[in-house]
């Protein structure tokens, strides 16, 4: 029987029936999950994505897996259901240690410190987290990712606020914010292409009508970011002598980094992409700083070409660390490395195995139905659909299913009050796309926070622009603005 039946279903002989879960059914898995995760808070603060909230998850799923077994479902279609949740963030997983060995190999090549010399020198500390989020904006307009520009740019420019003493955390909040704007509103994004499928709408289409409610949210964070910027002067003078001191830089060091901004406009694959820009660093720093690689490697007793490669293998591996009496650059520099992202690979698979467990027994949508019976107003259906995308973020953990899933639930309802295919997909983008990175069990939460080495809950409030599109779309909604009917007016509810 499918998840989600509203029927038991006869079982061949010998076989129990399957049956529909019940609203305590499906109340229980959720209700431990919030219980235990902020039980999980309270007690490891912002370690408890560590490894406290991975059991928490893992526990629930075995609460979610035992009620789909009582309902009658077996623990072979259970297990292959995990099996295929966990699957499904695979693609995430391999992109997630692509950008631990960039990171490790981007430090050692001299880009990210490229970036923060050269951004030091051009960007004004008082109007620093605005055109943080404008440039993310603009560039992931251009490459439709924003886990690509959050794993490079985002990188280069929190290192640009540590050197100016700015806050990381409203950094983090405007990275996020412009590159999920960019990803949002790119004709390129993979997120914009399966809400289109899901809703049945086109992707030009989308991106129109989508660009009336994200504009409008970019517009008013990019206002808050300007009233957070450094009041005052800010002297870059003696952190630049410091870092010429410290750590060679030259223009070399951007190569990387146009490489992958190169390869993602060709529509390379993310992993691909990213991965060919950690193994660019690598050869960049042979070439460019063969002597620190040499002597990160420790190996005094290889050839200088074997060296050279274990310094880089390394970097990739473990990260980079350098020691260069500059307690500053020593911290922007020391990090990267597959093996940094392995807490964060532990979460996604937690988080994906529960997630999974939960659709398969039906118990999202055993909450979910009986809301969408009772809404009668167009702004009724759409609040109740950002409200569905917002918990199926929390809820699977994964922002494809939480696209998706809702998606599919709420076709048949808006072709029933007359609104176009396209209504359906800008509101699930305003919603299921924008708000999986403030979740921090989520696989976009849990990336995030790893590349750009903030707390979720430390950057989420800071993410103006995410904070802002659900609200929006429902304002609009409520006022009668971009309502669109099947024959495509915009008109009235």
């Amino acid at each position: 029987m499918a998840a989600g039946s509203n029927g038991s279903q006869e079982a061949p002989s010998g076989r129990r029936p399957v049956r529909p879960p019940s609203l305590i059914d499906a109340l229980i898995p959720l209700a431990a999950l919030v219980a235990l995760l902020s039980v999980s808070y309270v007690l490891f603060g912002d370690r408890a994505s560590a490894g406290p909230n991975q059991i928490a998850l893992l526990f629930c799923g075995i609460i979610a897996a035992s009620i789909a077994y009582k309902n009658g479902m077996k623990w072979d279609g259970i297990r292959q259901a995990v099996v295929d949740g966990m699957a499904t963030g695979l693609t995430a997983i391999m992109i997630l240690l692509a950008v631990g060995a960039l990171i490790g190999t981007w430090a050692m090549c001299g880009t990210i410190m490229s970036m923060v010399y050269y951004g030091l020198h051009i960007l004004n500390p008082n109007f620093f987290f605005a055109s943080t989020a404008l440039i993310c904006a603009i560039v992931g307009f251009s490459i439709g990712s924003s886990w690509t520009v959050a794993g490079t740019i985002g990188v280069g420019l929190m290192g640009v606020a540590a050197s100016m003493g700015l806050s990381l955390e409203i950094t983090a909040g405007a990275i996020i914010s412009g590159s999920y704007f960019g990803d949002k509103a790119s004709p390129l994004s993979d997120t914009a292409n399966l809400a289109t499928a899901v809703a049945g709408s086109s992707i030009y289409d989308h991106i129109r009508e989508s660009l009336w409610t994200s504009v409008p949210a970019l517009l008013i964070a990019v206002v808050g970011f300007s009233l957070l910027g450094a009041p005052g002067d800010f002297d870059a003078t003696v952190i630049l002598m410091r870092i010429d001191e410290a750590f060679p830089v030259s223009l070399w060091g951007f190569t990387p980094l146009l490489l992958v901004l190169a390869m993602a406009i060709l529509r390379f694959p993310p992993f691909v992409t990213i991965f060919m820009g950690a193994l660019a660093g690598g050869i960049l720093a042979a070439i460019e700083n063969s002597g620190s690689v040499i002597a990160f490697a420790n190996a005094a007793d290889l050839p200088a070409g074997l060296a050279l490669v274990k310094g880089v293998w390394s970097a990739m591996a473990w990260g980079y660390s350098v020691e260069s009496g500059d307690a500053a650059i020593d911290a922007m520099l020391s990090r990267g490395g597959m093996a940094s992202m392995m807490g964060t690979v532990w979460l996604i698979l937690t988080a994906l195995a529960f997630g999974a467990t939960v659709e398969h027994a039906g118990l999202l949508s055993r909450l979910i139905d009986p809301i969408i019976r009772r809404v009668r107003s167009v702004a009724g259906l759409v609040a109740s659909l950002v409200g569905t995308c917002v918990v199926a973020n929390g809820v699977t953990s994964d922002q494809y299913i939480a696209i998706a899933l809702p998606g599919r639930l709420f076709r048949l309802p808006f072709r029933e009050r007359g609104l176009a295919p396209v209504m359906l997909s800008r509101v699930v983008g305003d919603s299921a796309t924008v708000t999986s990175p403030l979740i921090p069990w989520n696989s976009c939460g849990a990336y995030m926070a790893a590349a750009l080495g903030v707390a979720t809950t430390a950057f989420a409030g800071y993410c103006f622009f995410n904070l802002l599109n659900p609200v929006i779309t429902i304002l609009f909604t409520l006022m009668g603005w971009r309502v669109i009917r099947q024959a495509g007016d915009a008109g009235g509810k």
